[in-house]
């Protein structure tokens, strides 16, 4: 997801035609830092969810076959570890969206209690499926060495745990593979094996790390994990 509001934890899709559900929700939502967006029907949701990253997905068991089948592509889709959230009218809808796997529930009918008490439990899961999609925002010199090729010289522009997007001019050519070196403040060095998995002619490419020594990778993640610690929000 973008790094540009500091003051957002992430976002959630909300797929349910329920006016006033959708209401106090986001209304709640929003006091724990998370913007919510509305879709109100299976097809929307599907089209949002192929487009966009969000951290949490709360599906309307009033829908019928169409929350289930929510689910399902939601499973399938670049979103399948945004934490699951499902609103029922309790007893037989509820159990049936915890057979079939959602992580949290939402009983109707709604409180501002209930919904404070359920995002707070999930709040840790939520951070955790932002944080494995953090991009820091960050300048440093990179050395991108291809196989069998001259290296190429640029600037980072941001970085997460799996690649970090680079400056340069002329980008590397794309599905290129090669040895990204680098350090980040004060003092992390970086060797990794990478791919080149897209580029831009303005002079911009997008490394994905392929290869990271397990005490490399783990010190990137808790140098990541810093600064994202650093930019969430206070929870309320």
């Amino acid at each position: 997801m973008s790094n540009g509001d500091p003051n957002k934890l992430g976002t959630a899709l909300f797929v349910s035609s329920d006016e006033a559900a959708n209401r106090l929700i986001s209304s709640i939502m929003m006091e724990h830092r998370i913007a919510v967006e509305n879709s109100v029907d299976l097809f929307g949701a599907l089209d949002q969810l192929s487009r966009r990253k969000f951290e949490a997905v709360v599906i309307d068991f009033s829908l019928g076959e169409q929350a289930t089948t929510s689910l399902q592509k939601l499973r399938s889709s670049s979103n399948r570890t945004a934490v699951s959230f499902a609103l029922t009218n309790g007893g037989p809808e509820t159990t049936r969206a915890v057979n079939q796997g959602f992580r949290f529930v939402l009983e109707r009918p709604l409180t501002p209690e209930l919904i404070q008490h359920t995002l707070r439990v999930a709040y840790g899961l939520i951070v955790r499926e932002r944080r494995r999609y953090f991009r820091y925002l960050i300048s440093v010199p990179v050395v991108f060495s291809p196989k069998g090729d001259a290296s190429v010289y640029g600037q980072s522009i941001n970085i997460s745990e799996g690649g970090l997007a680079l400056s340069c001019v002329p980008p590397p050519p794309l599905g290129g593979e090669g040895t990204a070196q680098f350090t980040l403040p004060p003092s992390l060095r970086i060797s990794a094996h990478c791919r080149v998995c897209w580029n831009k002619d303005r002079g911009e490419a997008g490394l994905a790390f392929m290869l990271l020594p397990f005490e490399v990778a783990s010190d990137l993640q808790i140098w990541l994990a810093q600064k994202l610690e650093g930019q969430l929000p206070t929870r309320t």
